[in-house]
């Protein structure tokens, strides 16, 4: 009898996802898809956010808004992905270019983590800074320079693609560099009196 009644609620639990996925997917997949510059990353995040709603289900955790903490749980996931491509992008796209016109990366610009724990650890604060800078920064200047700085995009691609005159995009690179700039003085100004 007690067999019964755990697959009655397998069962039943499995109808309230099967319905939740019908009645949310179109609507959450269009969320994502806004969000998600690929759409294979829009595809892996949608999967994410439904194992995320049966895994709740099957821990038998309540979810009193179904709709809502599924567009949240999505939020979070391109989130995650976004700072995750942030990461990539500061360490493997062009930050510039030398003298002699060879490309530099911020890994050239950084010092070397095999220097010793000091050297490691003031790169990491380095890094951990940048990160934490770029996320200060409204959306329109981050995306504008992380897409010409890290990215290595041009203005006239870049207004292209958002619509944007390339005046705008100039402007909010200009106002995000001159954050960065603000904002990473004082960790600057820290290291080299030391």
């Amino acid at each position: 009898m007690k067999a019964l009644s755990i697959e009655w609620m397998i069962a039943k639990q499995d109808q309230r996802i099967f319905e939740t996925i019908e009645r949310e997917q179109a609507r959450l997949r269009n969320f994502i898809w806004k969000r998600a510059a690929d759409e294979s990353d829009a595809e892996d995040i949608l999967q994410d956010v439904f194992y995320e709603l049966v895994e709740a289900y099957r821990l038998m955790k309540p979810i009193e808004q179904v709709g809502a903490w599924l567009f949240r749980v999505a939020r979070n996931r391109i989130m995650d992905l976004f700072r995750k491509k942030k990461r990539e992008a500061l360490s493997d796209g062009p930050v510039g270019v030398s003298e002699d016109g060879e490309e530099l990366r911020l890994e050239d610009l950084l010092p070397s983590p095999e220097a010793g724990p000091a050297v490691a650890y003031v790169r990491s604060v380095l890094l951990e800074e940048l990160d934490a800078a770029l996320d200060e920064l409204p959306e329109e200047q981050r995306e504008v320079f992380i897409a010409h700085e890290l990215e290595g995009r041009s203005f006239k691609e870049l207004a292209a693609e958002t619509g944007l005159s390339v005046n705008t995009l100039l402007s909010r690179k200009h106002y995000a560099v001159l954050h960065l700039r603000q904002r990473l003085q004082a960790i600057y100004d820290e290291f080299t009196k030391g």
